[in-house]
């Protein structure tokens, strides 16, 4: 199909919803409506099948830089205004649904055919394929490609004529018999499963874990969490708590903590042991350790939270008792000028602290939609360095590596009034945001006087 065909459909498209945006609901009977709204469903169903082959060709040609992103997974992003969580979805259908070539070119049907066949029609929808893929990606990897296939036919067929939920009860009898008893799990299951999920940060300041530990991880952690998270040890309401030897009887006694919170208690004092081992050696030119930004206020009233490296916010409590048991990485800055008045660090080197500067200045990547925390980033010259630029704070900015790279396409970074700015070529502009707010969501309430100071 040629461009101007393309052109061509998607002008009716956008004319026939328009068309069906005026319609005048009370010309028709109830009965009427309903099998409206069925077939409005089915044409509903078929266009994320056209997408799959749109986003299949992308991925096998098209370069994300030259789109104006370091991924696709941004491009889509940015150009289509979804969330990274949609993204993920569609480019995850995309190639189970979409279709593929060989190496020279010849073309190959998609990795789920049955699947994508129905779709295309209109015959199963959205929850529909969500059901189908999850019961194949939980399939164990035992399982022979024609059973795979057969099931994907059965499910297909069923979901053709039932709903979503009818589906999934059909797909969990269907594994049950598959598997009945199964066989011992082996080492690549093991290793499709194994996780640990650091969920966001919550309004309390709490975050939640979740995930699978494989037989390893499980061996390792059991004797080093016997020993820390014993009754006694590593309990921060002690003076002194016990962190090696062995707890008195009179802590052991006063150890009020469940399981947990001792478990909890015991991972803080293996980060703590690690990052004061110096053998995680540098990441991006400092030293492995917690680095936080405050302003010279909140920490002098011990109130308010300092930014992380890693993009969290840490009380100000936290962080003076965190003080007291290692040395950290402190950029503390003036609130109304955001003038360096003290940095705080076991080392001195000019490049270290102009990187702590950075981290409190920009917390992360400043390419704007990038989410990428100060921890992942490097530092980008906003005039490259083959070109004359100058190392100097204000002539230097945080990008995460695929940005930085980005950076060399045709865009501009600039710093005016304090806040970095990415300026995209010409061709790629097309009315994006220019500033990063992800990582300084302050300056979205500030008055526009006060926005440098944010």
């Amino acid at each position: 199909m040629s461009s101007d065909r393309v052109t061509a459909a998607v002008a009716s498209l956008v004319a026939a919803v328009a068309e069906l945006a005026d319609l005048d609901c009370d010309q028709f009977t109830h009965l009427e409506l309903v099998e409206l709204l069925g077939e409005l469903e089915a044409v509903t169903w078929q266009l994320p099948a056209v997408g799959h082959r749109v986003i299949a060709r992308l991925q096998r040609e098209a370069s994300p830089t030259e789109l104006g992103a370091k991924s696709l997974g941004s491009v889509l992003t940015q150009r289509l205004r979804i969330s990274g969580k949609e993204v993920r979805r569609r480019l995850s259908e995309a190639e189970d649904l979409g279709p593929r070539t060989t190496l020279n070119g010849q073309p190959l049907d998609p990795k789920l055919a049955p699947t994508a066949t129905a779709q295309q029609s209109g015959t199963i929808g959205p929850e529909h394929v969500t059901e189908i893929r999850s019961f194949l990606g939980k399939l164990p990897m035992w399982v022979d490609p024609e059973v795979r296939e057969l099931s994907e036919k059965t499910l297909v067929h069923v979901g053709s004529g039932t709903g979503p939920e009818e589906l999934g009860k059909v797909a969990k009898q269907l594994a049950t018999a598959i598997d009945q008893d199964g066989p011992e799990p082996d080492d690549r299951d093991r290793a499709r499963k194994r996780s640990v999920t650091i969920g966001p940060q919550q309004a309390d300041g709490m975050s939640r874990i979740t995930g699978l530990l494989d037989p390893e991880a499980r061996a390792t952690l059991e004797p080093i969490l016997a020993k820390l998270a014993a009754p006694g040890m590593c309990n921060p309401d002690d003076r002194e708590p016990r962190t090696s030897g062995t707890p008195s009887q009179e802590q052991i006694d006063a150890d009020d903590r469940s399981v947990g919170q001792r478990t909890h208690d015991a991972l803080i004092a293996i980060g703590r042991s690690v990052l004061s081992s110096g053998e995680l050696g540098q990441r991006n030119g400092l030293p492995v350790t917690v680095i936080v930004s405050t302003t010279l206020q909140d920490l002098e009233a011990a109130r308010g939270s300092g930014v992380t490296g890693g993009g969290s916010l840490l009380p100000m409590a936290d962080l003076i008792r965190m003080a007291a048991h290692a040395h950290h990485y402190l950029a503390v800055f003036d609130k109304h000028t955001n003038e360096a008045l003290y940095l705080g660090r076991t080392k001195r080197l000019a490049s270290a602290g102009q990187r702590i500067v950075l981290h409190a200045r920009d917390r992360g990547c400043t390419k704007p939609g990038c989410t990428v925390p100060g921890y992942g980033t490097q530092v980008h010259h906003t005039t490259a360095w083959a070109k004359n630029g100058h190392t100097d704070v204000d002539d230097v900015v945080l990008a995460c590596g695929p940005d930085n790279r980005l950076a060399e396409h045709g865009w501009t970074v600039q710093l005016r009034d304090g806040v970095v700015e990415w300026i995209p070529p010409p061709e790629l502009d097309v009315g994006q945001a220019r500033i990063n707010y992800l990582h300084h969501p302050e300056r979205l309430l500030a008055p526009v006087d006060d926005e440098s100071a944010a």
